[in-house]
């Protein structure tokens, strides 16, 4: 049974196409990916975890995770007030809002963090551009979804340290050139790195995106799982990528 919502000026509704949920989103403003479809995918979640989601957005990672795996509860916290704002609205749209909640803060903020208890999943898709890498808008919200303006990749880490239980688990997706940085920052907070997987636009190019699981406390074992081509030669999806998406025949 979905609940009436309001629709503000320049939002749509979208069909995830996925345990019937559907999500607000800007008509013109940040949208999801690839990067959250495959992140979910790549997630280890149980019907007994407490998972949370930083960097949430619009809330589309909690979404995915909760139609795919239905745990306990998930929790997205995102720093900036009107995608919150989207995804409580989505939340209680899909009547799923004592389960699928958000929290409008910032990551940073280690005391608020410790109130919310442990968690046995981590979920994050970072902002992935360095703050230097070109001019960015202070004011442009698709800058902070893709720059690290108002978090670093090192402020993730310390925040799911800080979020995950024991032996908890961590899943990042981010750019192939930053592996190294992930690699680093986890053991220095003492999660460890335990699988990674690489994602190709096609073959015979470079990768472009990277999945990294880690674990907090873990013992030191890298395992990597065979890489994920997103389209043909002929420019369609690979079957790979439609199965993730729920699309295979």
């Amino acid at each position: 049974m979905k609940n009436n919502i309001e629709l503000l000026e320049d939002e749509g509704l979208d069909d995830l196409q996925l345990d019937n949920l559907h999500i607000i989103q800007k008509n013109s403003g940040f949208r999801f990916g690839v990067d959250a479809v495959l992140l979910s995918n790549f997630a280890n979640v149980k019907r007994n975890h407490r998972v949370i989601d930083l960097c949430t957005g619009t809330g589309i990672i909690p979404f995915l995770i909760y139609g795919k795996y239905k745990p306990k509860e998930v929790i997205g916290i995102e720093i900036q007030e009107d995608m919150t704002e989207m995804a409580r609205r989505s939340s209680k749209y899909n009547g799923i809002e004592d389960i699928v909640k958000f929290e409008n803060r910032d990551l940073k903020d280690l005391e608020f963090l410790g109130s919310l208890g442990r968690f046995d999943v981590l979920t994050v898709n970072p902002p992935y551009k360095l703050h230097n890498s070109g001019i960015v808008n202070l004011d442009d919200k698709l800058a902070i979804a893709r720059h690290e303006m108002l978090c670093n990749l090192e402020d993730v880490i310390i925040a799911s340290r800080k979020l995950l239980k024991d032996n908890g688990r961590m899943f990042i997706v981010h750019r192939p050139e930053r592996l190294i940085d992930i690699f680093e920052l986890m053991r220095k907070y003492k999660i460890e790195p335990k699988r990674v997987q690489m994602i190709y636009p096609k073959a015979n190019k470079a990768a472009n995106i990277v999945l990294v699981e880690g674990q907090r406390d873990g013992g030191a074992y890298l395992k990597w799982d065979p890489p994920i081509y997103v389209h043909n030669e002929d420019g369609s999806y690979t079957k790979e990528i439609n199965r993730i998406y729920g699309r295979e025949e």
